[in-house]
């Protein structure tokens, strides 16, 4: 099915970009875009509005007299929100989520103990209400109410820092967050412990303690990964 509004070369991205990154092309695969408009059923313009995409991506590079390439693992865009969600997708999904998981506990408690020191009253007061919008969702498997205010929560915190290279990776941790739900790497509830911790970065955030708040983040992503221990070995 095409997905809305992306048209003809979003519903040959949501099958090609996910065969791509789970290995089904090898890098140094050649594709044919003639092959691909017909096995798609579309235009050659559709197809190299897709292959186009791709290159953005660096997953694939576009030669004359040879064709559509596939790029290696190590020149793909990996931080492009669309790639982390083919690649948590796929069968690597395990080993995807604790890379992304250590990227977090790398990134976010610095980014929390900025936001003490940066952050706006209303970000402040934004922050306050996501937690809370965590709370009242943390019960009765209400998982993707739960996963809206989660990731708003971290989207905050990373622009709240006043780091513009902390903001510009609120988008990976959403994906990070959003596979996780998507994919059943999450209890049924969230982890209690987890829940009040965001309340808590929330309030040192308010305070003012930037060494409270980058505790408390910390704490927030070893627990993920100790989850992905028992969720996703």
């Amino acid at each position: 099915m095409t997905t809305p509004g992306r048209g003809l070369h979003g519903h040959v991205l949501d099958t090609l970009g996910p065969e791509i990154t789970a290995g089904e092309y090898p890098p140094g695969s050649v594709l044919r875009t003639d092959e691909l408009a017909q096995r798609f059923d579309v235009s050659r313009s559709v197809m190299r509005e897709a292959v186009r995409v791709l290159e953005s991506m660096h997953l694939v590079e576009s030669r004359r007299r040879v064709g559509v390439t596939v790029r290696p693992t190590s020149e793909w865009n990996v931080y492009d929100p669309q790639v982390i969600r083919w690649r948590l997708a796929g069968k690597d999904r395990a080993r995807q989520l604790r890379s992304l998981t250590v990227l977090r506990s790398a990134i976010e408690p610095v980014a929390a103990g900025l936001a003490a020191r940066h952050a706006t009253a209303d970000q402040c007061a934004e922050l306050t209400q996501c937690a809370l919008g965590m709370v009242a969702n943390s019960r009765g498997h209400k998982l993707e109410e739960y996963l809206v205010h989660d990731m708003a929560f971290h989207r905050v915190v990373l622009d709240a820092s006043g780091n513009e290279m902390f903001a510009r990776l609120g988008d990976v941790v959403a994906e990070v967050l959003a596979g996780r739900t998507h994919h059943d790497v999450m209890f049924e509830d969230p982890d209690p412990a987890a829940v009040t911790l965001h309340v808590q970065v929330a309030e040192a955030v308010r305070a003012g303690d930037a060494a409270r708040a980058e505790e408390l983040t910390r704490e927030i992503t070893v627990g993920a990964l100790q989850e992905l221990d028992i969720l996703a070995p």
